[in-house]
């Protein structure tokens, strides 16, 4: 099976790659979890849920189920082919918090 889109890690000017960075600092099976569902979008794109729903302004998240009953969420964005991930969190509320999606808006701008 062939990949359908591109997986990419959005870098700062300083060469970081936070969402590289925050998945190094989870166990090892929340990152195998994680992963997954990246692949799944990887293969599958576009896709639904409960893998994947679209947030408005060109942003999407992964949702992962993870260790401890805790919800990880990945904000993606698509450019040019490429499922660029461009946050990542531990979710702590109903609602996906407007910081965290503020946060992958601004990293969008730095892109474009």
């Amino acid at each position: 099976m062939n990949k359908k889109i591109k997986v990419v890690f959005y870098k700062t000017s300083a060469g970081n790659e936070p969402v590289r960075e925050w998945l190094t600092s989870l166990d090892l099976e929340d990152k195998k979890s994680i992963g997954s569902d990246i692949k799944t979008v990887e293969y599958g794109w576009p896709i639904g849920m409960p893998v994947s729903r679209p947030l408005g302004n060109s942003l999407y998240e992964v949702r992962s189920n993870i260790s401890n009953k805790c919800i990880a969420r990945v904000i993606f964005t698509i450019i040019e082919n490429c499922m660029v991930l461009l946050n990542g969190f531990i979710k702590k509320t109903q609602k996906t918090p407007q910081n965290e999606i503020d946060l992958a808006l601004k990293r969008v701008k730095d892109i474009k």
